[in-house]
């Protein structure tokens, strides 16, 4: 599998602290691994668009599509609590 960022995600990812760029891939290879990680806590977001959740840490998600064998980001947001 491959990680591909929207344009969305990039200025997201780009507007993110180094601390929080630095949670972001460190979830995001724990995603390439196994998608199924614990500290990830992924799952369906919207299943009629086929939108997943997965977290980056209490404060922060980022949301993705799978599309064959790529993860593509959609978006990197803090967490509405």
């Amino acid at each position: 599998m491959n990680i591909q960022f929207t344009s969305r995600a990039k200025r997201d990812y780009a507007g993110l602290s180094p601390r929080l760029r630095r949670a972001v891939d460190k979830q995001l290879n724990f995603l390439l691994q196994n998608i199924r990680h614990p500290s990830l806590r992924a799952k369906k977001y919207d299943e009629a668009n086929d939108i997943w959740q997965a977290r980056v840490n209490d404060d922060y998600r980022f949301y993705f599509r799978i599309v064959g064998h790529e993860y593509r980001i959609n978006t990197i947001v803090p967490h509405p609590k």
